[in-house]
């Protein structure tokens, strides 16, 4: 593997986030290159149409899928993804390290999801939970576990 890298949207805006997030990447830093790429995340009007929300998640996905170049290993965090265990995941990461050749890139979406797009290039989805968190605190989560196994 050449690396791994994050393509997120939307930015990082409390200081307890970007502390957490440094020191996860700090220690995946000393053992792979890696790279967080954030890309705009667009006003979300209330109680707008499902239209307008597949425009919102269709403009963003463009912007992810301008930073993911084609020989990278895509893995999209979907709340319909697949779970693993701490010991399943590990496992799974340290496989794909080991048989990937390009890098490893993970994506993360904004409030309304993935576009259909980019669910369509990965080639996997993950899911840490059914439950929804925020962008931020997912980062900083998939930071965590992707330390935990490197």
């Amino acid at each position: 593997m050449k690396g791994i890298k994050i393509v997120c949207v939307g930015r990082v805006k409390e200081e307890f986030f970007k502390e957490g997030i440094g020191h996860y990447v700090k220690e995946i830093r000393k053992k792979y290159p890696m790279d967080i790429l954030e890309c705009p995340d667009e006003p979300t009007p209330d109680s707008c149409p499902e239209s307008v929300e597949r425009q919102i998640r269709d403009t963003e996905g463009e912007w992810i899928l301008n930073k993911i170049k084609d020989d990278e290993y895509v893995v999209a965090l979907c709340i319909d993804g697949k779970h693993y265990s701490t010991q399943e995941w590990g496992d799974r990461m340290n496989r794909i390290f080991l048989q990937v050749p390009s890098q490893v890139t993970f994506v993360i979406g904004g409030s309304l999801g993935l576009s259909e797009k980019v669910i369509r290039r990965a080639n996997e989805k993950l899911s840490f939970s059914a439950l929804t968190f925020p962008h931020q605190m997912m980062r900083l989560i998939l930071c965590e576990q992707i330390a935990r196994v490197v």
